[in-house]
């Protein structure tokens, strides 16, 4: 059984973390959150010490050490994006494996001053990346291996997933700590497509806005038009007629791909792999973090060139522009 501490217990994702640190049947000693809605907390670890205070947290974590002799072998950060940075190198200094949310960091230069640390504590940075384990995307991933060698593939992806205006009250809202719609809802979708098709070649951004990202990329193996998007009016109006508020959908040569299944577990799935050795590390992520990085930089070109159908959608003004 490992000892597992877990930063930022509040947010959405933190309760997947705590069932994959159930199901691998290890065991969740502290967390710490700076606001105290961690009820869900009960659900797995009751005994877990919960704090809102990093100095408290930092505190307990060494005296788990010193006073009870008892090694802390992970840290789970589910923090916001602009944090991980600092929590990863606060796991790695109390001689424990961070395990870490994506986007790993917000910028490529914070992976090599992470790399610094990781070479001179000894311990090792994983970050989840979902996408990598789930089955219809590993099935891709060996069809596209097998396939024609020379062949490029043309990719439409298309993610979007409504939220209301508590986003951008929220860190979600702010760019600086977000990293953008790019960073924030879509790096996973490009770590997945990086794995798949290779460097990527090309890197064009047709529009970058608060509400929506969207662009062309070119990898060695494919072709892609991205759009993302936080808005609902963009939804197409059969998805709306349904009363959904989420679309996802990525075609591949005309054929979609069809992934919504399986994504329960997955965390569980990547927590196994990272126990076994056989996680992804600190490099894994690099390309995904080059390309949002990249976006949130570049000067959007409009509607020119090869672009995705949705960006010719009317843009939205800033809900709290009125």
């Amino acid at each position: 059984m490992k000892n597992f501490a877990l930063i930022g217990a509040s947010g959405y994702i933190a309760p997947r973390h705590m069932k994959a640190i159930k199901e691998t049947n290890n065991n969740l000693v502290a967390a710490l959150d700076k606001f105290d809605s961690v009820g869900i907390i009960d659900s797995y670890f009751p005994n877990a010490d919960f704090f809102t205070e990093f100095e408290r947290f930092d505190r307990h974590i060494s005296k788990i050490k010193f006073e009870k002799n008892a090694k802390l072998d992970y840290v789970s950060i589910c923090t916001p994006n602009y944090l991980h940075d600092a929590h990863i190198r606060f796991a790695l200094r109390q001689g424990a494996d961070a395990i870490c949310e994506k986007p790993l960091v917000l910028n490529p230069w914070n992976m090599d001053a992470l790399d610094d640390i990781q070479k001179e504590t000894g311990n090792k940075i994983y970050n989840i990346l979902q996408l990598r384990v789930h089955p219809a995307i590993i099935a891709l991933k060996e069809k596209i291996a097998n396939g024609p060698k020379d062949k490029i593939y043309d990719i439409d992806l298309t993610y979007l997933t409504s939220r209301g205006h508590w986003y951008y009250t929220s860190w979600k809202g702010d760019e600086a700590k977000s990293g953008g719609i790019a960073t924030n809802i879509g790096v996973h979708f490009f770590d997945m497509l990086s794995w798949i098709f290779g460097n990527v070649t090309q890197n064009i951004v047709h529009v970058n806005t608060h509400d929506r990202s969207a662009g062309y990329l070119e990898f060695e193996r494919a072709r892609v038009r991205w759009f993302l998007s936080i808005n609902y009016d963009v939804l197409p109006d059969i998805i709306k007629a349904k009363g959904q508020r989420t679309f996802r959908s990525i075609t591949i040569e005309g054929t979609e791909l069809e992934f919504s299944e399986g994504f329960t577990d997955l965390h569980t799935v990547s927590y196994q792999e990272i126990l076994k050795g056989n996680g992804y590390g600190l490099e894994a992520p690099r390309q995904a973090i080059e390309i949002v990085h990249n976006v949130r930089h570049a000067t959007p070109k409009g509607a020119v060139g090869d672009y995705h159908p949705f960006v010719l959608k009317p843009l939205a003004k800033h809900p709290f522009n009125k």
